[in-house]
């Protein structure tokens, strides 16, 4: 269970075909958001993309993870599904801060210096969904959670750095783990920040 809800067998059923329970197959390398589709119960696998997020630009960020998440679900929409895979999702997510957009930093100077500028400050966590079936709907959307970082000491971010994870996430910062105690407050969807909004992703499925 994740964010108070899971999933009926209702909605699972009527995403999936009549020879068998629905799969949802998830465009995307990252451990976080394969967690969060298996706390919710959704079935699912996942498919890496392959796509090359540094041909994909936009000067608004809500607007760069969208076509970065469609990229990656219509990427692994077009290399062909197994008969069982009902949809393919696609999730992107970037942080806003200070009119400049951080994705994963490149080494841990990058982190660090992120970090000095972020602590004590707001910034904004975008996530682009994209979800494609086979039969050609697709629904792409963002998802925006402000983040409040708490108001750290550089000892304290040259410890958080030193343990390799913000390096592994978009902002520098992984709510899931060590990061979760350097967010003061959170303005929004909770696993949004994590690396995809289940409460869009039930109302997309429901809809289904």
């Amino acid at each position: 269970m994740v964010n108070g809800w899971l999933l009926p067998p209702e909605t699972l059923a009527r995403v999936g075909r009549a020879q068998g329970p629905a799969v949802l197959l998830l465009a995307s390398a990252s451990p976080a958001r394969r967690r969060l589709l298996e706390q919710a119960a959704i079935p699912h696998r996942v498919q890496v993309s392959g796509v090359d997020e540094e041909a994909i630009s936009h000067p608004d960020p809500a607007q760069l993870v969208q076509l970065l998440a469609r990229a990656k679900a219509g990427a692994v929409l077009q290399s062909g599904l197994d008969r069982e895979v009902s949809a393919v999702l696609g999730c992107d997510s970037v942080l806003a801060f200070d009119g400049e957009v951080f994705g994963k930093p490149a080494d841990p100077q990058e982190a660090i210096s992120r970090w000095r500028r972020m602590r004590g400050a707001w910034g904004e966590l975008h996530t682009g969904h994209a979800l494609l079936d086979p039969a050609g709907a697709e629904r792409v959307a963002a998802v925006t959670t402000r983040v409040l970082f708490a108001d750290l000491s550089d000892a304290e971010i040259e410890a958080y750095v030193a343990t390799g994870e913000p390096l592994q996430c978009a902002g520098g910062f992984a709510l899931e783990g060590r990061g979760g105690c350097l967010v003061e407050r959170l303005d929004g969807c909770f696993s949004n920040v994590i690396g995809l909004s289940l409460p869009l992703l039930r109302q997309w499925l429901s809809a289904a």
